[in-house]
């Protein structure tokens, strides 16, 4: 009887199969579908292909792109820093417009100061370098041993020779590399300084839309974990500028006192580098030492004595004094991200290292190590 049934039932279901071939084919049938390729190994190893070429092709967007998206991060960074002082300022009854008009302004007077201590010295050097190199010329000119040489080697056409034809040129090339150079620095600090304006007067959106990217039922938690995050990171930029107005200033009053020349662009230089970690201070301090070492010996010894000193007091007693509101992080941790920091984005990463460091730091204290503790 099952017999029976069975070419019946096979007989029922072929038109209707051949119907449905018929819709999804057209209006010749050829049977039965197959299999979809996207189960095949040909078309799994082409898409698998494809996301590897496109993996590769982002990853080169990102390489090429990498100066811009340093600069975006920097910018952030400096907004996120400068927020704390807009927000004190807000608390004094100022709107918020008003409040990063006078943060901006701030800002942009620190740079102009900057650059007028550090430009007119360092042209009047070159200025002043220009103007003795004839002197030096006749100096040598007249040495009796260099006057002797020039008689056997004929030393003086040979250098006029290098000077026109070899030593003019490279110096033209390199005059204006160095324009380049300065033209591309000020586009870039203009950039870094728009970009910081636009992102400290959207702080507030972006982190309210960044926050409706998270599930409504763990929005709480993170706001404010980010909101400690940031405050944690505008403490650290607030705290590292004034640890760097304080040397500046110790600097700049020991400086004036010891008579060594350009006492004002040195101390911004040492306050400028002072804001690098580990190394900073250190960089800061050769450079004074050097400058002063070429004005007199004395002024030299007196700078290695009083940086020594001075960053003795910095490490020991202002730094934890000032930083110790700002970010969580024990020292070793500090100094390894630092030096991760700098291996990766040189200055850049180890300036923006430590927030980094103290922002993994509370998400692994808040998130990862109460669900370790509940496993």
């Amino acid at each position: 009887m099952s017999a029976d049934v069975e070419p019946v039932t096979t007989q029922k279901e072929e038109p209707e199969a051949r119907e449905k071939a018929k819709d999804e084919t057209g209006p010749s049938s050829y049977g039965l579908p197959g299999k979809p390729f996207a189960r095949g190994p040909f078309l799994f190893g082409l898409v698998g292909g494809l996301g590897v070429l496109t993996a590769i092709a982002l990853a080169q967007m990102i390489v090429a792109s990498l100066s811009t998206i340093i600069l975006i991060v920097v910018a952030m960074f400096l907004a996120v820093g400068l927020n704390p002082a807009v927000e004190a300022l807000q608390r004094r009854g100022l709107a918020r417009r008003g409040a990063i008009s006078i943060v901006f302004a701030g800002v942009i007077v620190a740079f102009a100061l900057f650059g007028l201590a550090i430009v007119p010295p360092v042209s009047k050097q070159l200025t002043e370098f220009i103007d003795a190199v004839p002197g030096y010329i006749t100096e040598l000119s007249n040495h009796p041993t260099l006057r002797q040489l020039d008689q056997d080697y004929q030393l003086l056409p040979q250098l006029r020779t290098f000077v026109t034809g070899t030593l003019g040129p490279s110096l033209a090339t390199g005059i204006m590399g160095a324009g380049l150079v300065v033209l591309n620095g000020v586009f870039t600090t203009v950039t870094l300084l728009v970009l910081m304006l636009y992102f400290l007067g959207s702080l507030h959106t972006i982190k309210d839309y960044l926050l409706k990217l998270v599930p409504a039922s763990r929005r709480t938690r993170t706001r404010a974990i980010s909101e400690e995050i940031l405050s944690g990171i505008g403490g650290y930029v607030a705290g590292n500028v004034l640890i760097s107005v304080i040397a500046g200033v110790v600097t700049w009053i020991f400086l004036s006192i010891a008579g060594v020349q350009y006492a004002l662009a040195l101390s911004l230089v040492v306050a400028l580098t002072d804001l690098i970690p580990l190394v900073g201070a250190t960089i800061g301090a050769v450079l004074v030492t050097a400058v002063a070492l070429l004005d007199s010996w004395p002024a030299g010894i007196a700078c290695a004595v009083f940086f020594v000193a001075y960053q003795q007091v910095e490490n020991y007693l202002i730094y934890p004094r000032v930083m110790k509101h700002s970010v969580n992080v024990t020292p070793a941790v500090t100094v390894i991200a630092a030096l991760f920091g700098g291996a990766l984005l040189g200055i850049v990463g180890a300036l923006l290292a430590i927030p980094v460091a103290a922002a993994i730091s509370l998400i692994i204290r808040e998130l990862v190590l109460p669900r370790q503790d509940r496993a």
